[in-house]
């Protein structure tokens, strides 16, 4: 199947063909029939399967005919970067068709928002905090929206939005498609969805865990040595783009910094940033300006960018959701990627829990040459044993380690499918 199957506006077929995208992903192929019905659909997908396109597309499709300067569809999302990448896929794929799009979310100033609303425009791409304040001051009319997404809705949940999502709701009209996608599915967003959606259709691909495409390892250590055995670890294994997770923004900075110091290029991202700040070490990754992005949760969402080779959690996640979510970066658009995690005894019981997502243990590594002193990583947890660290991560000096980098950073990734 090729997107041709879907019979869109010429006008948007050529966008996705000066893409070099040609074969839709298995969440496009069969959410986009559906939304183009106009149907309720509820999406069941991790990241990085191209759901953004899923709803995009049939949406853009929608919006080619019919009025213009008012806001006829609208995506909540729960994340500043998340948002900025589905407006920009918007821009993209309507560029021919005139559909203008405008992003609204907190931490930059109102004004530039205000003003494109101003101007007239079709998709509105927003947070909830932002959105409603704009809401409030009468500076965005919501009340003739034909298309709803709520995008990312379990993420939502995790940082509080539940209340204003349901605030939202009531400013939209009740005879409206509504579009609903999560990577898993707790109880209060089951609740959300079944008062929300409309004999809708469900659409769920794969099993909500994290994808196939990824391996998984811990690498047990006390956290006193984390940073001496990441920096012994990043010596030895060859690695394109590798994001870095920390519990706290204290850490992800520190760390950044640290790597820095010892010459791998390398950015922090936490939620003390200003947005422009932010959006800078984004970019920087995403171009290969930097090899290295180190961030907090913030960043488990939101990040399109291709060819990350491997998630490093520095700090294991508090839960299973999040370490879904953050291994979700790598491993996209069918390609491999590899997940490790440093982890100390008090991640016993994540660490299990985890296990029993995954169905299978987690492979325990020992780093060769590295000076654990009278830690054992053998002796912790319960599982498969340790063992010495495979040929898929093999020894190498820094600077073959960092040419390895700058190669896979440069490699394209065939432009078959839609992975945004």
């Amino acid at each position: 199947m090729t997107f041709e199957h879907f019979s869109f506006d010429p006008r948007i077929l050529a966008r996705i063909e000066a893409a070099g995208y040609v074969t839709p992903t298995p969440i496009q192929t069969r959410a986009i029939p559906q939304v183009l019905a106009g149907r309720d659909v509820l999406g069941l997908a991790q990241t990085g399967t191209g759901k953004t396109a899923a709803f995009i597309l049939p949406i853009l499709q929608r919006l080619s005919k019919g009025p213009r300067g008012r806001v006829r569809a609208l995506v909540v999302a729960p994340t500043r970067e998340l948002a900025e990448q589905t407006h920009q896929a918007a821009l993209d794929f309507g560029k021919k068709i005139g559909i203008r799009s405008v992003s609204v979310y907190g931490g930059v100033s109102k004004s530039s928002q205000i003003s494109q609303l101003r101007r007239g425009v079709e998709i509105v791409v927003a947070c909830p905090g932002r959105l409603l304040d704009l809401a409030h001051e009468g500076e965005i009319d919501l009340s003739r929206v034909e298309v709803l997404v709520l995008d990312e809705a379990d993420r939502m949940f995790d940082m509080g939005f539940l209340p204003d999502v349901r605030r939202i709701l009531k400013l939209t009209p009740n005879r409206r498609q509504t579009l609903f996608f999560s990577a898993t599915m707790p109880p209060d967003i089951r609740r959300l969805a079944d008062a929300t959606l409309k004999n809708p259709v469900t659409v769920q691909i794969g099993e909500i865990a994290p994808a196939k495409t990824v391996s998984h390892a811990i690498y047990p250590v006390p956290d006193k040595l984390k940073k001496a055995l990441l920096l012994a670890m990043l010596e030895q294994t060859a690695t394109g783009r590798v994001l870095i997770f920390t519990r706290t923004k204290y850490r992800a900075r520190n760390l950044a910094r640290d790597l820095e110091k010892k010459g791998y290029r390398s950015a922090a991202l936490q939620g003390n940033m200003s947005q422009n700040q932010r959006q800078r070490a984004i970019a920087g990754f995403r171009n290969g300006k930097y090899d290295f992005l180190v961030a907090t949760d913030v960043a488990a969402r939101g990040i399109d960018v291709s060819d990350i080779s491997h998630v490093i959690n520095f700090d294991v996640p508090d839960t299973v959701d999040a370490y879904t979510h953050r291994i979700g970066r790598t491993g996209r658009a069918h390609q491999m990627g590899e997940a490790f995690s440093l982890a100390g005894q008090d991640d016993a019981e994540m660490i299990r829990a985890i296990e029993k997502l995954l169905g299978s243990s987690l492979e325990r590594r020992r780093l060769p040459g590295f000076d654990y002193g009278n830690f054992a990583p053998e002796q912790q947890f319960q599982g498969a044993p340790a063992r010495k660290t495979s040929s898929r991560s093999r020894p190498s000096s820094r600077n073959n380690a960092r040419r390895n980098n700058d190669h896979r950073s440069r490699r394209r990734r065939r432009p078959s499918q839609v992975s945004r």
